[in-house]
């Protein structure tokens, strides 16, 4: 076996992970995180190994051979690892029947709705959502047109969260209701490790869902943590913070003076929402 020491010292900022592999086509690494080959890393290969093969596998791919050569150990250590603007390139709007997808992967559609109300705080009730849901068919000529899509009834948003500035209901995952099926019907609401499932309803063009409360631990810990998955994502749900436990005698209300709606679709790239108005409905909470 011999020894090879591998160190990246240029890279755009989309690259990686990486999996390795030689020339032989023997797999030496798999998933290796860019910033392990930025500090440097060793691995064993089989005799005879005359270059390597450096794949990005993650948003942004590309792969490259490295020829193996000598360096002095000074160098290796003293080399600088510098981050490049270039990436790989990618076409955007080539496909009627998909959105939300990019570099390959889903991308979350987020919306958040922010409501103010007046002097008394406010029960939330319901939500009622009028959402236009469009799925496109394949263009089998390669002219566009707008006859090619259809109206679903059972395409939506997958995830909403319910909040003020003191209570959460934590991820509800949401699905259709099921039709003719009271059996099924009655397993809902289903509660989760990170999440609870609910269903929703489409009547009279409205999107509709009710079955939520308050599922914070303590409102004197933060809701929501930073996410370090996407800048786009200014925020996630602080599950440590989250019971989605049955609750029997504890189910508080939403009640402020203040609420926001966030709907989120990240399950599906086929579904276009078109979002135009949405309802809170809402009670006065005297007290």
């Amino acid at each position: 076996m011999s020894v090879i020491s591998i160190k990246l010292t240029q890279a755009g900022k989309l690259s990686g992970p990486f999996d390795i592999t030689d020339n032989f086509g023997n797999v030496i690494a798999t998933n290796v995180p860019k910033r392990t080959l930025i500090s440097g890393i060793s691995y064993d290969v089989a005799p005879g190994v005359t270059f390597i093969t450096i794949e990005s596998v993650g948003d942004c791919k590309f792969k490259k051979n490295f020829y193996l050569s000598t360096i002095n150990i000074v160098d290796y250590y003293d080399a600088k690892f510098t981050q490049t603007s270039t990436g790989c390139v990618w076409r955007h709007l080539t496909n009627i029947e998909i959105y939300n997808y990019f570099y390959g992967k889903i991308h979350p559609y987020i919306i958040e709705y922010p409501f103010a109300y007046q002097y008394q705080d406010q029960i939330l009730q319901n939500v009622k959502d009028y959402t236009r849901a469009y799925e496109y068919l394949p263009i089998r000529d390669g002219v566009f047109n707008d006859n090619t899509r259809i109206e679903t009834n059972n395409k939506w948003f997958n995830k909403a969260v319910l909040y003020n500035g003191q209570q959460s209901t934590g991820v509800l995952e949401l699905v259709a209701k099921p039709l003719n099926d009271l059996r099924s019907y009655m397993q809902y609401p289903i509660f989760n490790t990170e999440s609870k499932t609910i269903t929703y309803t489409k009547s009279d063009n409205f999107y509709q869902y009710n079955t939520f409360w308050a599922l914070q631990k303590s409102s004197q810990v933060p809701l929501f943590k930073t996410s370090c998955e996407s800048l786009s994502i200014d925020k996630v749900v602080n599950q440590d913070n989250m019971d989605y436990g049955p609750r029997s005698f504890k189910k508080s209300p939403l009640r402020a003076k203040d609420l926001k709606i966030r709907h989120i679709l990240d399950n599906s790239a086929t579904t276009h929402l078109v979002s135009q108005f949405i309802l809170g409905v809402a009670q006065i909470s005297y007290k």
